[in-house]
């Protein structure tokens, strides 16, 4: 498929799941995507980066459920805290392993897991609705319910993909994108290249087939498509550009500007990768 086939898929009110963490490995391409599409009032479920900062600042968010939004080496999105500041949308605000055992339970089609972490916390106070539980057994000890992250659909990128939708990934981490495609009713696989079954285990464990194609409805080869994250070993993080992202950002005209040459309206994947070369190609 391609990018824009695959969010035509997609509509207004459902609940997406959007894999990588932070500024690392994220579906990009698909962001970008989505930006130009008309689908909006989102609930999004993300390890947040610039991926929820750029559909806050383009006001598709209704609700988020995250552990964070950060972009790693500058500590706080700059779109999401904007718009946090002038309550934009809802946030459910969990703890990290809280987010992970939520995907566990959707992808097991449980209504929830019981957990300890959030136990002492203020996770607790500024999340009401949740609930605990007393185990059945001996012990008797009380858990958080943490309930399910059901998605009706996920985007991710890996490394590499085949046409039938096992993706590989290649860098230090999984940041539980296989989590978000078995949780998810379907799943979009973005990759920086698309290759032939038998090559995805030339050169790689077979333990580096994160995606399994039974989770996946379609796959996308988008060459760069992380951008301006990092997919390790395809590419690192553009520390460059993202502090410009993040400079501009800070500046309602700064960003008007930003848009206009890098994510305007009617502009493709294609014109964004040339947009940012010839800014690579400014600033040496």
């Amino acid at each position: 498929m391609t990018a824009e086939e695959a969010v035509a898929r997609l509509d207004s009110g459902m609940t997406i799941g959007i894999g990588g963490w932070g500024s690392r490995r994220k579906p990009m391409a698909l962001v970008r995507a989505l930006l130009r599409s008309p689908v909006t009032d989102l609930t999004v479920v993300a390890y947040g980066g610039p991926d929820v900062g750029l559909l806050a600042a383009a006001g598709k968010i209704r609700r988020l459920v995250a552990a964070f939004v950060t972009l790693d080496s500058i500590p706080l999105e700059p779109h999401f805290r904007a718009a946090r500041e002038r309550g934009a949308f809802e946030l459910t605000e969990i703890d990290e392993a809280m987010f992970m055992w939520g995907l566990h339970a959707a992808a097991n089609r449980l209504p929830f897991l019981p957990v300890r972490a959030g136990l002492g916390s203020d996770v607790m106070r500024v999340n009401p609705g949740l609930r605990t539980v007393t185990s059945p057994y001996e012990d008797g000890e009380e858990l958080v319910a943490v309930p399910a992250l059901r998605l009706d659909a996920a985007l991710v990128h890996v490394n590499r993909a085949d046409r039938l939708g096992n993706g590989q990934y290649l860098g230090p981490d999984p940041y539980f994108d296989d989590l978000f495609c078995e949780a998810a009713d379907t799943a979009y696989l973005s990759c920086e290249r698309l290759v032939e079954t038998a090559e995805l285990t030339r050169d790689a464990a077979p333990q580096t087939l994160l995606v399994k194609r039974h989770t996946v409805t379609g796959v996308i080869e988008t060459p760069n498509g992380a951008h301006f994250t990092s997919c390790v070993p395809d590419h690192a993080r553009d520390e460059p550009f993202q502090k410009a992202y993040a400079s501009a950002a800070a500046d309602p005209a700064a960003w008007a500007a930003f848009e206009e040459r890098f994510l305007p309206p009617h502009g493709s994947e294609k014109g964004y990768q040339s947009a940012v070369q010839a800014w690579h190609e400014e600033q040496r």
